[in-house]
């Protein structure tokens, strides 16, 4: 005598399994694109391409930004080559040695560019608050409790 093979659920079709397949493969491209946008929100932004400038004069965020790349100068300034001004005052930027830029006003970030380093000096300032006029003795108007800033 033979036994017979008892059968328990459904039977399995081509018709469910393609269907199931198509239903899983939808789920992962979704989730791939909930993703996206998490993953490029995480990484740095990459500073625009400014093309080679050698002075800039702009408005923002209601004060005035001067730059000018600085004619050469003593053994000290060569590592700053350009002459900043935010509403007329004298701005120090320091070149890191990566090649990016500090403010004395925001000496813990650096940024691409003068302008961008000069912009989030402007962003440090707090409403009222001007840059500190420089100090012809020490010439470092970064020292002192303000960090180079003046109520």
């Amino acid at each position: 005598m033979s036994a017979v093979p008892v059968v328990t659920g459904r039977p399995r079709t081509a018709h469910g399994a393609r269907r199931r397949d198509l239903l899983r493969g939808l789920l992962g491209a979704a989730a791939a694109l909930a993703i996206v946008p998490v993953v490029s929100a995480s990484r740095p932004s990459r500073p625009v391409a400014e093309g080679p400038t050698d002075s800039f004069d702009e408005t923002y965020r209601g004060r005035r930004i001067q730059g000018v790349l600085a004619a050469t100068g003593t053994a000290a300034e060569a590592d700053v080559p350009w002459d900043i001004t935010v509403d007329g005052r004298p701005l120090p930027l320091m070149r890191r040695a990566d090649g990016t830029w500090l403010s004395m006003v925001d000496h813990y970030s650096s940024y691409a560019t003068p302008l961008e380093a000069a912009r989030a000096a402007v962003d440090g300032l707090g409403p009222g608050e001007r840059l500190r006029a420089a100090d012809p003795v020490h010439r470092h108007p970064h020292m002192g409790g303000h960090h180079g800033l003046h109520p």
